[in-house]
This record gives structure tokens, C-alpha cells and sequence, in this order.
């Protein structure tokens, strides 16, 4: 998955797209002007990738909302709790939220938005009011109601950061964090949030942090065939989609060069892999990883068929009135 540098694509990123690895497009700020000129960016990347591929943004809501002028602000998902006051609120809430930025999106032709955060609110630089609340118990139940929302709309939900990011101080986008803790400690207290939600068959897809578990593994968990393959995929019984998460990160760069990070988190279970910020690194993605996927074994025909089971869910039709109600539900929480 490769980013774009503005709001229209570059001659090059034109010929990127249609390279054999490329299988998705993430956007960022710099691509949005306004909705026209965004539907007319979605448009334009389906035409030169020639094929299917999926488009997806970081639109959390609070700070992490790439889109903001046309848009509704969808508030960062800590103050859920604050502006709310009682349980059936705060649910309804959730959902609104989650109903509103999938309807907002879909409409543009955007796949999904990488949502929801399933960190608890503890001690990270990077994670605070993403997070829903500063234990398990009430982030499993707002995120339930979010996913609720986006399923309305038929949005796939994107779990982040496995097995939890929130509970390490350092930020992995400029450090490698180390949680010191061990397994069952991480598990009753961060990881518990996926394992419920997996068990209820609501996440399509999860991200995993960059981020070390050292009494569980001396790798990062999106390069960890322990996190990925033994504990994600066989003891929580997770099917669904495993994307990295942004290899220009400083969390990532202790696997090696752009072509090692790549490989690393794809043999170690993830089954799509982010390239962004960096054009030069992506490149030498496509052309490092050209060889590996010219001629699809099984194990890299699975992982384009879990993915791209994510790609073109079409939005159920009638909802503007529920869609309606969302907004004014949001503005009117928002304003307290």
C-alpha cells in the first residue's frame, strides 16, 4: 500500500500504480482540497492501477482526521466518555461516529478508514485520547458500538495497534518502544480487547504496533511470527487481513532496509504491507518484492485474496436519515 505526494497524482505515481505488488493506496492530508477534487484523486488511482485496489485513510476522528473542511468532525474517541452522561449516550455516540465517517467516506469511493484505535488510554505519547477509555472493559464496549456503526454502512473495521500500544510511553513513529511487561500482564490489560472482539467476528482487519514485546518475543509485533502467526492467527483464531504499519517508522527501521522490513512483516504474517513518506523506500519495495510475486505461490495468493475481500463494499442504500441523525448527534455531544 503506497501513498501520493498532493492532491493529483504525479506522472510517476501513475506508473507506480499499476506495478504488480501495488494493492492499495492510503491518503494522507496533503491529498484533500475538497470533496470534488478528492473523488476526482479516488477516480483517477483506480484508473491507473488497472485493476482492483483497495484506498484507505488514517480518519480516527480528534487529531487523526486527514479530511476536516466538508467533513464532519468526528471527535477524538477519549472524549466519548467525557461528553456523555450515562452508558446508553456514550453507545449511541460510538456508533454515530462510526456510522458517519464510513457514510462520508464510502460516498467518495474510499474503502476504510484504518479504525478503530483498540488501545487502552495508559501511558503512550502517540496513543492518549485516540483511545477510547483507560481500561479494557470500556474500550471493548464503545469500539463495539463504533464497528456497529461502520457495519451499517458496510465498512470493514481495521483493529490497531495488536496487541496493544497504549500501555509504553515512547512514540513509534520517532522510537522504538520496549514493553517490558509479560505475556499475561499485556494480555488481561491491552490484548484481552482484541480477543473479545475477534471472538465476536468483528474486526476485518488488524494492525499490529511497532512495538517490542521483549518477554514474548525480541521482534517488533508487526515483524513477529510469534504475535502474528502463533498468537493472532492461531490462538485467537483471527482470519481476517494483517496490515503493517507504516515501514518508514522509526519502530521499523531494526528490521533492516525498506526490501527487509517488507519481507520481514509479510514472512512473519502480515498479509499487506504500508510504504509511506518515503517514495525512494517504497520503490525499492516494488522492485525488490517484483520477483516474489511474479509468480504467486499459495501462501501470497492468500494474503491478496484476505485483503482484497476488504475492497468494494457497496453502501447499502437508504441511510440518509440515518445519517442525518449522526451528524446532529455528534454536533450536539461535540458542543457540551
Amino acid at each position: 500500500m503506497l501513498d501520493c505526494q498532493a492532491e493529483e497524482l504525479l506522472p510517476e505515481e501513475k506508473e507506480k500504480l499499476a506495478h504488480p505488488v501495488v494493492g492499495g493506496v492510503i491518503l494522507f492530508s496533503r491529498n484533500y482540497h475538497d470533496k470534488r477534487q478528492l473523488f476526482e484523486l479516488v477516480k483517477d488511482i483506480r484508473r491507473y492501477a488497472k485493476r482492483p485496489v483497495l484506498i484507505a485513510v488514517d480518519h480516527e476522528g480528534g487529531r487523526v482526521q486527514r479530511f476536516r473542511e466538508g467533513f464532519t468532525a468526528i471527535p477524538a474517541m477519549g472524549d466519548i466518555l467525557k461528553q456523555s452522561e450515562h452508558q446508553d449516550e456514550s453507545a449511541a455516540y460510538a456508533k454515530a461516529c462510526g456510522l458517519v465517517l464510513a457514510h462520508e467516506l464510502k460516498t467518495l469511493d474510499i474503502d476504510f478508514s484504518f479504525a478503530p484505535v483498540l488501545d487502552i488510554n495508559g501511558v503512550s505519547q502517540v496513543i492518549g485520547d485516540r483511545a477510547f477509555a483507560d481500561n479494557a472493559r470500556e474500550v471493548i464496549r464503545l469500539a463495539t458500538h463504533l464497528i456497529q456503526g461502520l457495519k451499517a454502512v458496510n465498512m470493514p473495521a481495521i483493529g490497531k495497534h495488536f496487541p496493544g500500544h497504549g500501555s509504553v510511553a515512547p512514540d513509534s513513529h520517532i522510537a522504538l518502544p520496549v514493553d517490558e511487561r509479560d505475556f499475561e500482564e499485556i494480555r488481561s490489560t491491552d490484548m484481552v480487547v482484541f480477543e473479545r472482539l475477534i471472538e465476536r467476528s468483528m474486526l476485518d482487519g488488524v494492525m499490529p504496533a511497532h512495538v517490542i514485546y521483549s518477554q514474548v518475543c525480541d521482534k517488533p509485533a508487526g515483524f513477529s511470527p510469534k504475535w502474528l502467526q502463533d498468537i493472532l492467527k492461531r490462538d485467537l483464531r483471527f482470519g481476517g487481513a494483517v496490515f503493517s504499519d507504516d515501514l518508514s517508522m522509526h519502530g521499523a527501521s531494526v528490521a533492516g532496509s525498506y526490501v527487509e522490513r517488507a519481507e520481514a512483516a509479510l514472512n512473519a504474517g502480515c498479509d499487506m504491507v504500508l510504504a509511506c513518506n518515503n517514495p525512494e523506500g517504497a520503490e525499492s519495495i516494488l522492485d525488490g518484492l517484483e520477483a516474489r510475486f511474479s509468480d504467486l505461490k499459495e501462501g501470497d495468493s492468500k494474503k491478496q485474496e484476505k485483503v482484497m475481500a476488504l475492497y468494494g463494499r457497496v453502501m447499502p442504500a437508504g441511510l440518509n436519515d440515518k445519517y442525518d441523525s449522526a451528524v446532529e448527534l455528534i454536533k450536539q455531544l461535540s458542543e457540551r
